[in-house]
């Protein structure tokens, strides 16, 4: 599933290309997955309407819409692509590929299509600033507001960081290379994990995902971005993915393990 650096590179990707944009006319398929809105709510509610911005908000990616005489955003289109969603902008010639299930037409003469083989990406609308993506943004989190999501909690670190209603958009490889990064096992117990620790936890979540970022995310699956380009973080990846290799820093052998039904990579040494 992409996670917050390859949701944000898909919507600067997108943004760079639609903004501006106004929508002719939706076609949606007949698949009910897909759709977390009625189709008849989302059609009404993108056609004709101009795409004014295209950001990311956790995993999700948001198109903030103005209809064509308003001067501010009405509405917004949500977009969560799922495990193998995918946003394409292409030439209305170009071959509908079997898994797609919305094709919106632009004024421009193109098309921004959702393509999602296992159908679980979802689209809705919402009127605007009503949309939650649930926890904090982990890019704009502080000291204290990071120490408040996990004080006294039992749970897993792990676990803590993959919870979408505390911290948004971080997902299981960029939680394992911070945990990494600030030294400390996935499994330890949230409320164990000392302030100085936490204050290199943030660090660490804010440097894996800005480096991310900056290297277009990471292409492990499905993932491409806006342009149908891969990422490259992937090469940069320290212990996910990597069970049984010798750790990049003290040589010992990565270890998996399982917290919550999740995959979760380390390094027995170099994390305690």
């Amino acid at each position: 599933m992409p996670e917050l650096p390859e949701v944000e590179t898909i919507a600067r990707g997108l943004a760079q290309r639609v903004t501006g944009d106004v929508i002719d006319s939706i076609w949606l398929g007949r698949k009910p997955e897909p759709l977390k809105s009625p189709a008849r709510e989302i059609a009404a509610t993108l056609e004709h309407s101009r795409i004014a911005t295209v950001r990311r908000m956790g995993k999700h990616i948001v198109f903030d819409l103005e209809k064509k005489k308003a001067s501010s955003t009405q509405a917004q289109w949500i977009v969560h692509l799922g495990m193998t969603g995918r946003l394409q902008v292409c030439e209305p010639q170009a071959e509908i590929l079997k898994h797609t299930h919305a094709i919106l037409k632009l004024a421009s003469g193109r098309e921004l299509r959702f393509v999602d083989p296992r159908r679980f990406g979802r689209l809705s609308v919402a009127r605007a600033g009503k949309f939650d993506a649930g926890g904090i943004e982990p890019l704009e989190a502080d000291l204290d507001r990071f120490l408040v999501l996990f004080r006294g909690r039992k749970t897993p670190i792990k676990s803590g960081l993959l919870n979408q209603k505390l911290l948004r958009g971080v997902g299981n490889i960029y939680a394992d290379e911070s945990l990494f990064r600030a030294g400390i096992r996935p499994r330890r117990r949230a409320s164990t994990i000392t302030r100085d620790q936490m204050a290199k936890l943030l660090t660490s979540v804010k440097e894996i995902l800005r480096e991310a970022i900056a290297l277009g995310g990471s292409s492990i699956s499905d993932y491409v971005d806006a342009d149908g380009e891969e990422g490259f973080f992937q090469l940069q990846h320290r212990v996910y993915g990597r069970e049984g290799e010798p750790c990049l820093v003290c040589k010992t052998p990565i270890k998996r393990i399982v917290i919550a039904g999740r995959s979760s990579h380390y390094c027995p040494k170099c994390q305690k």
